[in-house]
This record gives C-alpha cells, structure tokens and sequence, in this order.
C-alpha cells in the first residue's frame, strides 16, 4: 500500500526538482572572477594573522617556559 503512494509521488517530485533547476540564474564570468579572487585574498590575509598568532604564541610559551 505505500510502496503506490510512493510510486505516484516521484512524478511530482522529479517535476518539481526541473522547476526550481530552471529558475537557477548562474553567475557571469566577471562576477566568478570577482569573488575568486576575493577568496583568495581572504585566504591569505587569514594565513597570515594565524602565522604571526602562531608566532607569537610560540615565543610566549617559550619565554614562560624557559622562566
């Protein structure tokens, strides 16, 4: 008995997955090119700060321990 019900439900879906697929509006090419090099450039802003945190959390544990 569930397995018609279930049967009859994947028509539906599948149509409405195609529907919602359609109104997908991609990004241009300068609009990618834009935000990939925005990730790039916060990727390494934030590897920087997270070195020099390291850094100096580094020589804070070496000056505590050698106390």
């Amino acid at each position: 008995m569930g397995e018609s019900a279930e049967k009859q439900a994947r028509p539906g879906f599948f149509k409405g997955l195609k529907a919602e697929f359609k109104k997908i509006t991609w990004p241009d090419r300068q609009a990618t090119l834009k935000q990939s090099i925005a990730v790039v450039v916060i990727s390494v802003v934030v590897g920087v700060i997270i070195a020099i945190l390291d850094y100096v959390i580094k020589y804070g544990v070496n000056f505590m321990t050698s106390i």
